[in-house]
Protein backbone atom coordinates (compact mmCIF):
# COMPACT_ATOMS: atom_id res chain seq x y z
CA UNK A 1 0.00 0.00 0.00
CA UNK A 2 1.42 3.37 -0.98
CA UNK A 3 2.01 6.28 1.32
CA UNK A 4 -0.36 9.02 0.15
CA UNK A 5 1.40 12.35 0.60
CA UNK A 6 -0.56 14.37 -1.95
CA UNK A 7 -2.94 15.74 0.67
CA UNK A 8 -0.05 16.86 2.82
CA UNK A 9 1.58 18.73 -0.04
CA UNK A 10 -1.55 20.82 -0.61
CA UNK A 11 -2.50 21.41 3.02
CA UNK A 12 -1.93 24.77 4.78
CA UNK A 13 0.47 23.16 7.26
CA UNK A 14 2.42 21.17 4.68
CA UNK A 15 5.63 22.94 5.69
CA UNK A 16 5.31 21.45 9.15
CA UNK A 17 5.24 17.93 7.73
CA UNK A 18 7.63 18.26 4.83
CA UNK A 19 10.51 20.16 6.27
CA UNK A 20 13.61 18.02 6.78
CA UNK A 21 12.23 16.04 9.68
CA UNK A 22 14.65 14.07 11.80
CA UNK A 23 15.74 10.55 12.56
CA UNK A 24 15.80 11.11 16.33
CA UNK A 25 15.44 14.20 18.51
CA UNK A 26 18.65 13.39 20.38
CA UNK A 27 20.49 12.96 17.03
CA UNK A 28 19.05 15.56 14.65
CA UNK A 29 19.52 14.17 11.14
CA UNK A 30 17.27 15.10 8.26
CA UNK A 31 15.05 12.43 6.72
CA UNK A 32 13.99 14.62 3.78
CA UNK A 33 15.81 17.04 1.52
CA UNK A 34 14.95 20.73 1.24
CA UNK A 35 12.12 22.32 -0.77
CA UNK A 36 14.33 22.95 -3.81
CA UNK A 37 14.76 19.18 -4.13
CA UNK A 38 11.09 18.47 -3.56
CA UNK A 39 11.41 17.20 0.03
CA UNK A 40 12.45 13.78 -1.26
CA UNK A 41 13.81 11.31 1.30
CA UNK A 42 17.52 11.80 1.94
CA UNK A 43 19.92 9.27 0.39
CA UNK A 44 20.51 7.77 3.84
CA UNK A 45 16.80 7.33 4.59
CA UNK A 46 16.25 5.96 1.07
CA UNK A 47 19.03 3.40 1.50
CA UNK A 48 17.69 2.46 4.93
CA UNK A 49 14.19 1.67 3.60
CA UNK A 50 14.58 0.59 -0.04
CA UNK A 51 13.36 -2.95 -0.66
CA UNK A 52 11.35 -3.30 2.54
CA UNK A 53 7.90 -4.90 2.43
CA UNK A 54 5.27 -6.41 4.71
CA UNK A 55 5.18 -5.36 8.38
CA UNK A 56 8.09 -3.16 9.45
CA UNK A 57 8.95 -2.21 13.02
CA UNK A 58 10.88 1.03 13.52
CA UNK A 59 12.28 1.94 16.93
CA UNK A 60 12.21 5.65 17.76
CA UNK A 61 9.78 8.19 16.31
CA UNK A 62 11.90 11.27 15.73
CA UNK A 63 9.32 13.91 14.81
CA UNK A 64 7.24 11.44 12.77
CA UNK A 65 8.22 12.75 9.32
CA UNK A 66 10.17 9.54 8.70
CA UNK A 67 6.80 7.77 8.34
CA UNK A 68 6.26 9.53 5.01
CA UNK A 69 9.42 7.98 3.53
CA UNK A 70 8.40 4.31 3.48
CA UNK A 71 8.13 2.50 0.13
CA UNK A 72 4.80 1.38 -1.30
CA UNK A 73 5.48 -2.32 -0.64
CA UNK A 74 5.30 -1.83 3.13
CA UNK A 75 1.87 -2.97 4.34
CA UNK A 76 2.11 -1.78 7.95
CA UNK A 77 4.50 0.28 10.06
CA UNK A 78 4.80 -0.46 13.77
CA UNK A 79 6.51 2.47 15.49
CA UNK A 80 7.82 1.99 19.05
CA UNK A 81 8.55 5.14 21.07
CA UNK A 82 8.88 5.70 24.81
CA UNK A 83 8.28 9.46 24.85
CA UNK A 84 4.58 10.47 24.91
CA UNK A 85 5.26 13.82 23.23
CA UNK A 86 7.03 12.15 20.31
CA UNK A 87 4.30 9.50 20.04
CA UNK A 88 1.71 12.28 19.76
CA UNK A 89 3.73 14.05 17.05
CA UNK A 90 4.04 10.81 15.09
CA UNK A 91 0.33 10.03 15.51
CA UNK A 92 -0.54 13.41 13.99
CA UNK A 93 1.37 12.54 10.82
CA UNK A 94 0.36 8.86 10.80
CA UNK A 95 -3.31 9.88 10.73
CA UNK A 96 -2.75 11.60 7.38
CA UNK A 97 -1.16 8.61 5.62
CA UNK A 98 -2.71 5.87 3.55
CA UNK A 99 -0.41 3.22 4.99
CA UNK A 100 -1.55 1.71 8.33
CA UNK A 101 0.62 2.80 11.25
CA UNK A 102 0.54 1.47 14.83
CA UNK A 103 2.37 3.58 17.40
CA UNK A 104 3.23 1.77 20.63
CA UNK A 105 4.72 2.80 23.96
CA UNK A 106 7.97 0.92 24.51
CA UNK A 107 11.69 0.76 23.90
CA UNK A 108 14.52 -1.63 23.03
CA UNK A 109 14.55 -3.30 26.45
CA UNK A 110 11.23 -5.07 25.79
CA UNK A 111 9.63 -4.48 22.40
CA UNK A 112 5.81 -4.60 22.74
CA UNK A 113 5.25 -6.93 19.77
CA UNK A 114 4.93 -10.73 19.52
CA UNK A 115 7.72 -13.12 18.60
CA UNK A 116 8.47 -13.51 14.86
CA UNK A 117 5.87 -10.89 13.90
CA UNK A 118 7.91 -8.41 11.83
CA UNK A 119 9.37 -8.76 8.35
CA UNK A 120 11.97 -6.10 9.12
CA UNK A 121 13.19 -3.94 11.98
CA UNK A 122 14.65 -0.47 11.44
CA UNK A 123 17.11 0.90 14.02
CA UNK A 124 18.25 4.42 13.26
CA UNK A 125 20.55 6.03 15.84
CA UNK A 126 19.08 4.00 18.70
CA UNK A 127 21.48 1.08 19.18
CA UNK A 128 24.21 3.54 20.10
CA UNK A 129 21.91 4.69 22.93
CA UNK A 130 20.86 1.29 24.26
CA UNK A 131 21.97 0.63 27.84
CA UNK A 132 22.77 -2.99 26.96
CA UNK A 133 23.15 -3.30 23.21
CA UNK A 134 23.40 -7.12 23.21
CA UNK A 135 20.06 -7.41 25.03
CA UNK A 136 18.52 -4.92 22.61
CA UNK A 137 19.68 -6.94 19.62
CA UNK A 138 18.32 -10.14 21.15
CA UNK A 139 14.93 -8.38 21.31
CA UNK A 140 15.26 -7.53 17.62
CA UNK A 141 16.04 -11.18 16.88
CA UNK A 142 12.98 -12.24 18.87
CA UNK A 143 10.52 -10.13 16.88
CA UNK A 144 11.92 -10.82 13.41
CA UNK A 145 9.98 -13.31 11.31
CA UNK A 146 11.90 -16.09 9.53
CA UNK A 147 13.79 -14.49 6.66
CA UNK A 148 13.42 -11.04 8.20
CA UNK A 149 16.16 -8.42 8.31
CA UNK A 150 17.49 -5.59 10.42
CA UNK A 151 18.20 -2.25 8.75
CA UNK A 152 20.60 -0.11 10.79
CA UNK A 153 22.04 3.41 10.71
CA UNK A 154 24.28 3.90 13.75
CA UNK A 155 27.40 5.39 15.24
CA UNK A 156 30.41 3.11 14.83
CA UNK A 157 33.74 3.07 16.66
CA UNK A 158 36.42 4.69 14.55
CA UNK A 159 39.10 2.58 12.90
CA UNK A 160 41.60 5.27 13.90
CA UNK A 161 42.96 4.54 17.42
CA UNK A 162 43.44 8.22 18.22
CA UNK A 163 39.89 9.02 17.16
CA UNK A 164 38.61 6.08 19.21
CA UNK A 165 40.42 7.46 22.24
CA UNK A 166 38.81 10.86 21.65
CA UNK A 167 35.37 9.20 21.33
CA UNK A 168 35.88 7.39 24.63
CA UNK A 169 36.98 10.59 26.36
CA UNK A 170 33.96 12.61 25.20
CA UNK A 171 31.42 9.83 25.85
CA UNK A 172 30.49 10.82 29.45
CA UNK A 173 29.57 14.36 28.41
CA UNK A 174 28.27 13.44 24.95
CA UNK A 175 26.05 10.72 26.39
CA UNK A 176 24.30 13.20 28.69
CA UNK A 177 23.63 15.58 25.81
CA UNK A 178 22.67 13.01 23.18
CA UNK A 179 20.18 10.64 24.76
CA UNK A 180 22.70 8.17 26.17
CA UNK A 181 24.70 7.83 22.94
CA UNK A 182 28.00 5.92 23.01
CA UNK A 183 29.93 7.06 19.89
CA UNK A 184 32.79 4.60 20.57
CA UNK A 185 30.49 1.56 20.54
CA UNK A 186 31.44 -1.11 18.00
CA UNK A 187 28.02 -1.79 16.48
CA UNK A 188 29.42 -4.06 13.76
CA UNK A 189 30.99 -6.35 16.36
CA UNK A 190 27.85 -6.19 18.51
CA UNK A 191 25.72 -7.37 15.58
CA UNK A 192 27.96 -10.37 15.02
CA UNK A 193 28.06 -11.18 18.73
CA UNK A 194 24.26 -11.11 18.95
CA UNK A 195 23.80 -13.60 16.13
CA UNK A 196 23.46 -11.45 13.01
CA UNK A 197 25.20 -11.78 9.69
CA UNK A 198 25.82 -8.43 8.02
CA UNK A 199 24.82 -8.50 4.35
CA UNK A 200 25.91 -4.97 3.47
CA UNK A 201 27.47 -2.14 5.42
CA UNK A 202 28.57 1.31 4.30
CA UNK A 203 30.85 3.38 6.53
CA UNK A 204 30.96 7.16 6.40
CA UNK A 205 31.72 10.15 8.61
CA UNK A 206 29.19 12.69 9.83
CA UNK A 207 30.42 15.64 11.88
CA UNK A 208 33.73 13.81 12.44
CA UNK A 209 32.03 10.70 13.88
CA UNK A 210 32.06 7.41 11.97
CA UNK A 211 28.72 5.81 11.12
CA UNK A 212 27.50 2.58 9.55
CA UNK A 213 24.42 2.06 7.40
CA UNK A 214 23.42 -1.37 6.20
CA UNK A 215 21.40 -4.55 6.56
CA UNK A 216 21.81 -7.75 8.57
CA UNK A 217 19.92 -11.01 9.01
CA UNK A 218 19.85 -13.59 11.78
CA UNK A 219 22.50 -16.25 11.33
CA UNK A 220 21.16 -19.62 10.22
CA UNK A 221 20.01 -21.65 13.19
CA UNK A 222 18.94 -18.62 15.29
CA UNK A 223 15.32 -18.44 16.40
Amino acid sequence: MAVDTSGLADSPDAERHFTGGMEQFHHPRRVRTDRRKGFAPTPQRTQLLTGLSGRVLEIGAGDGVKLTCYPAEVEEIVLVEADPFLRAAAEDIAGRLAIPVRILDGDLRALPVPDASCDAVVCSLVLCCAARVHDALREVLRVLAPGGELRFYEHQRSANPLMTLAECLVTPVWSRAAGGCHPARDIVAALGGAGFVIERCDRFSFRHFEHVLGAARPALGDD
